[in-house]
């Protein structure tokens, strides 16, 4: 093993890494599945690499080279480091974790549950983009991911004639988002029940476009906006 001296300490391949990309930090962003997770988790933690790398004792260049180069491989102790400083676990940072669905972690000895206020609840929706709605079709309840965005209190979507999430206009829905940390086995659940309804306004719908995020990642023409108006929002955290 040439990657660190037996102390902990940068080896010659370490020290070699660490200039490979001298400069570079902040040029670039993520290409490896490694650089992902690492980018993705100082963001959640609102580190710099600079910040990152201090606290898990290795130069900000090096951190730069295992978010940037996807062939990056860096050892045990390095990736332990970096996970202790970023409160995750290795396989986490790794993407041994990927194909696991969220809540198969253990779970804490001494969970709490706290009901989250209106307010956070409409803060927490804000910050994510795939949430679910609970349609009543003609066939039975049916359950559909949709890309989302908030927009002045509502939620709104995209859809198509003939989808399910078409079919929600005019009804009483459920809509779910969420946020789950398996590492350290917290994370939140927001709930809204509201009636939906086909935007058919030509302005609001040109509003809607100019302001909602993303697109639909089912892809292909889905011009029809549905507005959820929320007539009820809960929601609550659990942490450790």
């Amino acid at each position: 093993m040439t990657g660190q001296t037996a102390a902990g300490k940068p080896g010659p391949a370490q020290v070699a890494q660490e200039r490979a990309p001298a400069g570079a930090a902040g040029e670039r962003g993520p290409l490896g599945h490694l650089g992902r997770h690492l980018a993705r988790r100082r963001a959640e933690l609102g580190l710099t690499r600079r910040e990152t790398a201090a606290l898990a004792g290795m130069a900000p260049s090096y951190l730069a080279y295992l978010e940037e180069r996807p062939l990056a491989a860096p050892g045990a102790g390095v990736l332990g480091r970096l996970a202790a400083v970023l409160h995750t676990t290795v396989p986490e940072l790794t993407g041994g974790a990927a194909d696991l669905p969220p809540g198969a972690g253990p779970a804490t000895r001494t969970p709490r549950f706290t009901e989250l206020t209106e307010a956070e609840c409409r803060v927490l929706l804000g910050t994510r983009g795939v949430g679910r709605v609970a349609v009543e079709t003609d066939s039975g309840p049916v359950i559909v991911p949709v890309n989302y965005s908030v927009v002045d209190g509502d939620i709104v979507f995209r859809t198509a004639p003939g989808t399910t999430t078409f079919q929600a206009s005019g009804r009483r829905v459920a809509f779910e988002a969420d946020r789950i940390d398996d590492a350290f086995g917290e994370g939140w659940s927001v709930l809204v029940r509201g009636r939906a309804r086909a935007v058919t306004d030509p302005d609001e719908a040109g509003r809607l476009a100019e302001r909602a995020q993303g697109a639909p990642w089912a892809g292909g023409r889905r011009e029809e906006w549905v507005r959820i108006e929320p007539l009820a929002v809960t929601g609550r955290r659990i942490a450790a």
